[in-house]
């Protein structure tokens, strides 16, 4: 199977003059995907990924589940961890490392297309087109189910450890050691500055 790759340079360290790190997200024309699903989409003009990658389009093929299985589950994982501006190619990281569950393990896949019917039977019919607040509730509903949990706890790993990620939140990553609070750690924005009380001491070393 031929296919294409987006490389997407992301800045070890926020701020930090170091060499940037590559992160691959394949690309694969629709066309050889016979018998496969595919999530796709385009970065956001606005997106700090979009000043990283040598083209906004991105798209991701499934082994296991269908398009229409991958975009349910890039939404639920939305509804589970909503961040309004990481764009959904960081979400589908969670979709490619459900489906690689899938791959592996027959019962997951048969768990993750079970779920993705039960959400549409919510919807009595697509929960695509199911309003945000209705989803949420849906989302509510299924918490705790061996289905969600899936997704939840797979999401929770795939969603946050991964470089693209990083560049969204400014997160530098392992820098080492205490060291790390000299190159970056202390300047995060999107984290709030604790009280003082609560802060501990800082390193000198």
């Amino acid at each position: 199977m031929k296919s294409t790759t987006i490389r997407v340079a992301v800045a070890e360290a926020s701020g930090a003059a170091r060499p940037a790190r590559a992160f691959d997200i394949p690309l694969t024309r629709r066309e050889w995907l016979k018998g496969t699903g595919v999530l796709f989409g385009t970065l956001a003009l606005s997106s700090t990924l979009a000043m990283f990658a040598p083209s906004r389009a991105w798209a991701l093929a499934l082994t296991r589940l269908d398009t229409h299985q991958g975009d349910v589950l890039l939404a639920l994982t939305r509804r589970i961890y909503p961040h309004a501006k990481l764009d959904d190619a960081v979400y589908a990281l969670v979709v490619k490392s459900l489906d690689e569950k899938a791959a592996g393990d027959a019962a997951v896949q048969a768990q993750l297309a079970a779920g993705v019917q039960k959400l549409d039977g919510m919807a009595q019919g697509d929960w695509l087109k199911r309003a945000p607040a209705d989803q949420d509730r849906d989302v509510a509903a299924l918490a705790g189910s061996p289905f969600f949990e899936t997704v939840r706890s797979t999401a929770v790993v795939a969603l946050y450890a991964n470089p693209l990620a990083y560049a969204h939140f400014g997160y530098g990553a392992n820098a080492g050691d205490g060291g790390y609070l000299a190159t970056g750690f202390n300047a995060l924005a999107w984290l709030p500055d604790p009280p003082p009380q609560d802060s501990g001491p800082v390193p000198t070393n």
